[in-house]
């Protein structure tokens, strides 16, 4: 019978499958205030971000592309985890999400299912996978879409 940590493991994966097989966020805005495309060459992601901020708030947050599990999952587990929030405070989750999987860190409560990817800091490869969607972010949330190029 496999121990606790084992179990904790599987229940993680479990979490990160279901987020990428069902992102409730994934799609794009009808017209977004902001946009970013983040690209992990290591294996192909590609996530694309839009918001509509309502003043310095996160109002709407969609993400689009393709990757692997971990990069997708990300993208959408944190695309809920911001939305509603200040600018400052989603970067600030990005930023500890970062912490935990760049530096081993401890996960920050702040964080919620993000810690998920906690176990993703021992296998280097897949580190750029987990913080694609973070790095996106927040070039996202200084990347204003041009109202008069239609986008």
């Amino acid at each position: 019978m496999p121990g606790p940590e084992a179990l904790f493991d599987e229940l993680y994966r479990d979490l990160i499958l279901e987020y990428y097989r069902s992102p409730k966020n994934r799609g794009s805005l009808p017209q977004p205030t902001h946009r970013a495309e983040g690209l992990n060459p290591t294996c192909g992601d590609e996530i694309t971000i839009e918001v509509k901020l309502d003043g310095n708030t996160i109002e709407e947050l969609t993400f689009d592309g393709q990757g692997c599990s971990i990069s997708q999952a990300s993208a959408a587990m944190l695309g809920e985890l911001v939305t509603g929030k200040p600018v400052d405070d989603a970067l600030h989750i990005a930023h500890r999400f970062e912490d935990m999987v760049l530096r081993g860190e401890e996960p920050d409560p702040v964080i919620g299912d993000l810690e998920a990817f906690q176990g993703v800091a021992k296998f280097h490869a897949r580190v750029k996978c987990a913080t694609l969607a973070a790095k996106v972010l927040a070039d996202c949330v200084e990347s204003p879409v041009d109202a008069k190029a239609g986008g």
